[in-house]
């Protein structure tokens, strides 16, 4: 294991200093050290968790993304490279549940800090219409009874897609600010200060969400896949998505039909799609129900398809299209 400290005291053994009994693994671990500049290197599964450790590092820390811009996180494969990698790092940040070849290889890999941000706050089960009066929520604010539209509630599950609720962003950003300052406790004030201003950020987007979202004419909307329902559940929405919680699935026609009558009933104007996954079924469905289309960026990668550089100005850009399509009072 490499816990990589920049302690320059060449009288400390080798062992003590990383509290380890091989001397040859801590050999490695120096020659690591010394091609980071001495920094934390830290390996994160896609890009919301990237941003985040990088937000909260900053100098301290190395950052290695393993799902490259562009490549649907779901899909990754982890490559002989990406699995030394990840073994040599001093910490991964990754979301249980989200990527299945992550996952293996985190769990076979030999790192000391392993932080799973699903443990970081609460996760909930969705299937394909999340909000509204779902049974299994309280949220009130604002929403209609879908009950007689006979909306499915299949492919439920765990969902993994927390880093589009600021709230629970923020909660998972504390996660991993805590474990990255007991990784490396010579810089745990910077890291520290660094969690609470971005925390205090996504506080502001958490506020801007709110007040857009408020007094909207509509309050559902339509997108390819149930990747926003934390986040419909926030803010008094209520996604329906054509496929569950795996982007590549195929709604069947019964569903495009139940969407066809819902977005009818509920005043839909829009179907929403996003650039990592292909966007026929939405312009399909979008073209037999006379809808328009638009980019929801479930920001799973930033490439050159994206509104937006970083987490921020693509979570400002959804919101405008969200208010755009549902219209206000």
């Amino acid at each position: 294991m490499n816990v990589r400290r920049l302690i320059p005291t060449a009288a400390l053994s080798c062992a003590a200093l990383l509290g380890l009994t091989a001397l040859t693994a801590c050999g490695s671990g120096s020659a690591a050290a010394d091609r980071k500049g001495g920094r934390l290197d830290v390996v994160a599964s896609f890009y919301p968790l990237q941003f985040l450790t990088e937000q909260i590092g900053g100098d301290h820390v190395s950052v290695t993304g393993l799902t490259k811009p562009g490549v649907e996180p779901h899909d990754l494969e982890i490559s002989a490279k990406q699995t030394a990698k990840l073994n040599d790092a001093d910490a991964v940040v990754y979301l249980k549940g989200l990527q299945p070849a992550v996952d293996a290889a985190v769990k076979q890999a030999d790192v000391k800090t392993k932080v799973d941000a699903s443990t970081l706050t609460s996760m909930e089960k969705h299937g394909n219409e999340v909000g509204g009066h779902a049974a299994e929520h309280d949220h009130t604010a604002g929403e209609e009874d879908h009950a007689d539209h006979g909306h499915s509630h299949s492919e439920s599950g765990d969902d993994p897609h927390i880093w589009l609720d600021p709230v629970k962003y923020a909660e998972v950003a504390k996660g991993v600010g805590a474990a990255l300052a007991k990784a490396d406790p010579a810089h745990a004030a910077d890291y520290r200060k660094n969690t609470d201003a971005l925390v205090t950020k996504l506080g502001g987007l958490d506020k801007e969400y709110a007040a857009a979202l408020k007094n909207t004419k509509a309050k559902v909307f339509i997108t390819t896949h149930a990747a926003f329902g934390y986040l419909a559940e926030r803010y008094g929405l209520t996604e329906e998505a054509i496929n569950g919680l795996d982007p590549d699935s195929e709604p069947s026609p019964a569903r495009i039909k139940d969407l066809q009558k819902m977005a009818k009933a509920d005043g839909v104007t829009t179907v929403f799609y996003e650039t990592l996954v292909s966007d026929k079924t939405a312009k399909t469905l979008a073209s037999d129900a006379s809808l328009k289309t638009d980019v929801l960026d479930p920001l799973e990668g930033i490439t050159d398809k994206s509104k937006g550089t970083d987490y921020f100005s693509v979570m400002r850009s959804n919101l405008t299209a969200l208010t755009t399509a549902l219209g206000t009072k």
